[in-house]
């Protein structure tokens, strides 16, 4: 797996770190190995060319925050958080997206993952909203953000394009002030 590595910031079992075009060969296997479980939800990059496209937008466009949810003991990658279409000025906001690796589910990685980066977007970029869009039968993420203190703010039909279709979304939020730090 990983060295020694430095994290944005550290729970008891997972740490965060943002992406490298290094790590795209772990996470083309594991976005494989995980078919089953993303679709229809999401459709994370399973080659090496749509991995390098995926993580130099998440690298390099300054609306966005590619965040690697790691395993502390080993560093293997566990899942991944990406905060979209960050606004700042009066608005202080951004869009989270997510997805748990098949060997991770249902462990409570990401909801220690999803914590840690809720607080680095308040604290270090100064975020003071966060929104996660969910389809409505998608109830593990449902859950997950339920866990991590989203609140459900509305219901939005045809949302979002995914898999061929406009997909109508739940859209939960949380607010700096609703965070205990």
């Amino acid at each position: 797996m990983h060295g020694v590595t430095e994290y944005l910031a550290e729970g008891t079992r997972v740490g965060i770190r943002h992406y490298t075009y290094e790590d795209g060969a772990e996470f083309i296997a594991r976005a494989r190995e995980s078919k089953a479980l993303h679709q229809p939800w999401l459709f994370p990059p399973v080659n090496a060319a749509t991995y390098a496209s995926y993580a130099r937008r998440l690298i390099e466009d300054p609306t966005k925050a590619g965040f690697l949810v790691c395993e502390r003991d080993g560093g293997g990658i566990a899942g991944f958080i990406n905060l979209n279409n960050i606004v700042e000025g009066a608005f202080q906001c951004g869009a989270l997206g997510y997805g748990a690796f098949a060997h991770a589910a249902g462990r409570g990685l990401m909801g220690e993952g999803l914590d840690l980066v809720v607080r680095y977007a308040f604290g270090r970029l100064g975020l003071h909203r966060l929104e996660i869009n969910v389809q409505p039968d998608n109830a593990a993420s449902i859950a997950l953000a339920r866990r991590c203190g989203f609140r459900l703010e509305g219901f939005s039909p045809e949302f979002l394009f995914i898999d061929g279709a406009w997909r109508d979304h739940e859209r939960w939020a949380v607010t700096a002030d609703m965070i205990r730090t």
